[in-house]
């Protein structure tokens, strides 16, 4: 009986950390991505780390990555299209789940 429950403690601690990790790749995704707008709102230093601070703040209004998106996008307008966009996202999701990883 010992053995089934701390294989089910180490599930469950399993599922926290890639929870935890997920929620820092995002967050860290989220400034990257704001640091890449700014740099196309022709915005650099604090003002740019300010910019990526309310990148970071948009996710927390709903589940999922479409809040990021609309608040970027409706910064940039015409600038940057969905496409670009979107794999701009993806882009910057994989390059901080490898910091994340280069970290540990």
């Amino acid at each position: 009986m010992t053995d089934m429950h701390d294989r089910e403690k180490a599930f469950e601690n399993k599922y926290a950390h890639d929870a935890q990790m997920q929620f820092k790749a995002e967050a860290r995704r989220n400034r990257l991505l704001g640091l890449w707008a700014a740099e196309h709102l022709g915005k650099s230093g604090d003002e740019a780390a300010e910019y990526a601070k309310e990148v970071v703040k948009a996710d927390f209004e709903e589940a999922g990555d479409e809040d990021v998106y609309r608040k970027v996008k409706g910064d940039l307008g015409d600038k940057v299209d969905e496409k670009t966009l979107r794999t701009k996202m993806s882009e910057f999701l994989a390059q901080a789940k490898a910091q994340l990883a280069d970290e540990a």
